[in-house]
């Protein structure tokens, strides 16, 4: 029996994009081959999606934000991507948005995707405290969602910087569906576990907590925290204390949303 080849990441680059460095070092940190590809690269054609398993749309501030973050670079890859993120994923492939990632698959009507519908349903705006803000939050998983990047989550320390990370819905009947049918994996909590609306424990103001959506194959995730940027856990503010109270984790918590995707194409 021929031996499983080592999955392979892509990470588009370019264009404002710039969390390029930290994001491919936590996917070969978990075991991955990884590609950088510039954008324009890729729309010509340069690169296959075929040959990954997993695409990565990363950070950053893509064309300026101009028309607001992520828009201009959804129209981009909807327009010159030889393939279609769609088939990629139809295919079996993984696909993760990260910040402006996440804003981009939801302009490219790919988050949340249900029944098949080809109409953006769900955006990421603007703050509702209107600033940007940089700090750190804490997630907790939604057991009952079948996203493949967040098993065995349980509780999770990231840290967030953007400007526009509100996830609005079409409707309130569509946050609500989001909600029990299991497409909102992570949720920012209070102190007490619980899923908070209050700033900062809750960034932006997404309503219910909301902090990223996957799609019904559990195989696309957007997420507006930044676990790339917690693949050491010498990167939490707090690791000294956590050091002297024998807490320190022994690697990055950030890293689990990349073993996860890791460990399902080898198994597939």
């Amino acid at each position: 029996m021929a031996k499983k080849q080592t999955p392979r990441v892509l990470i588009p680059t370019g264009f404002g994009l710039n969390c390029e460095r930290e994001t491919a070092l936590a996917c070969r940190m978990v075991g991955f081959e990884t590609d950088l590809v510039h954008i324009s690269d890729l729309s010509a054609g340069q690169v296959s999606l075929s040959d990954y398993g997993l695409v990565v749309i990363i950070g950053g501030f893509s064309f300026g934000d101009h028309l607001g973050a992520g828009k201009v670079l959804s129209i981009r890859l909807l327009n010159t991507l030889p393939e279609s993120l769609c088939d990629f994923v139809d295919g079996g492939g993984l696909l993760l948005g990260i910040c402006n990632g996440f804003q981009t698959l939801a302009k490219m009507r790919l988050l949340p995707r249900l029944d098949g519908v080809d109409t953006q349903t769900v955006t990421v705006t603007g703050n509702e405290q209107g600033c940007f803000h940089d700090g750190w939050v804490t997630l907790a998983e939604n057991p009952g969602s079948h996203c493949i990047f967040t098993r065995g989550l349980d509780r999770l320390d990231l840290p967030v910087r953007h400007g526009e990370g509100r996830v609005v819905t079409a409707s309130d009947d569509l946050r609500r569906r989001l909600l029990d049918e299991g497409h909102v994996p992570i949720r920012y909590v209070d102190p007490l576990g619980e899923p908070t609306m209050e700033f900062p424990y809750n960034p932006n103001g997404s309503p219910d907590g909301i902090a990223g959506l996957c799609d019904t194959t559990g195989r696309v995730f957007g997420l507006m925290p930044h676990p790339e940027a917690y693949h050491s856990p010498l990167l939490h503010p707090q690791w000294p204390r956590q050091k002297r109270e024998g807490t320190l984790p022994a690697d990055g918590p950030g890293l689990i949303v990349f073993r996860n995707a890791f460990n399902y194409l080898k198994e597939a």
